[in-house]
């Protein structure tokens, strides 16, 4: 999975990262901040040397822990879907690889990501290209629970199906905030984009089926 002496980022992969650029904005992608960002994270880091071949193809992979790398789609569309800022202090539950949270910190944003799986929490730790973002600061925790501590945030990002949406991560939204969140079960998920506005009421925007792996409460040690 993840490696910690990172392979070469070849004309070759750069050239396969700006066909899955072409892909993404071809599938409705329109930000073009977000499609840059994507363009600069090597996905082929973030995966096993068996993958590298495939690593820019519009698919999600298995890492560890039975979790996944969302595919580049989902992950474009999410963080078009919180309107990244610069220095926008955003809280993500489900770190995985980490590939979503390196690309919200090239969008230029401070993120709190959290992650209930040890073994996958401690080798993100190892991986030496997260080190490139300083913005990006790690948690062992229960997604469910937030980072109560840390709150308010002006975005929120869930990468794991949840069957609710958890008040503590609308409670820790700032008035204003966007929380995207797939809701659903087994069977599929909802893409909600949830807005706060200024009176604290949740404007909810449901946006389309997807395919997530399960949002599982407390910390699996």
């Amino acid at each position: 999975m993840l490696q910690s002496n990172l392979p070469e980022d070849s004309y070759l992969h750069k050239g396969r990262r700006a066909q899955l650029v072409q892909t993404l904005r071809d599938k409705g992608i329109r930000d073009e901040r977000v499609l840059a960002a994507i363009n600069a994270v090597p996905r082929h880091f973030f995966l096993d040397t068996a993958f590298q071949h495939i690593a820019y193809e519009n698919r999600a992979f298995q890492i560890l822990a039975q979790q996944t790398i969302s595919h580049p789609f989902t992950v474009a569309y999410q963080t078009e879907l919180l309107e990244i800022k610069k220095f926008d202090k955003v809280l993500e539950i489900g770190t995985g690889s980490a590939y979503q949270s390196c690309v919200l910190a090239e969008l230029g944003a401070q993120v709190f990501t959290i992650e209930r799986q040890r073994a996958l929490y401690d080798h993100v730790g190892k991986f030496s290209y997260i080190r490139k973002y300083p913005s990006i600061k790690r948690f062992y925790g229960d997604g469910y629970a937030g980072l109560p501590s840390y709150a308010p945030f002006d975005k929120v990002i869930v990468t794991a199906g949840a069957p609710y949406v958890p008040d503590a991560l609308t409670q820790q939204l700032k008035p204003g905030g966007i929380l995207v969140i797939p809701v659903g079960d087994s069977s599929g998920q909802r893409m909600l984009r949830i807005t706060k506005e200024i009176d604290h009421k949740l404007k909810a925007d449901d946006l389309g089926a997807f395919d997530f792996v399960p949002m599982l409460e407390g910390k699996n040690k």
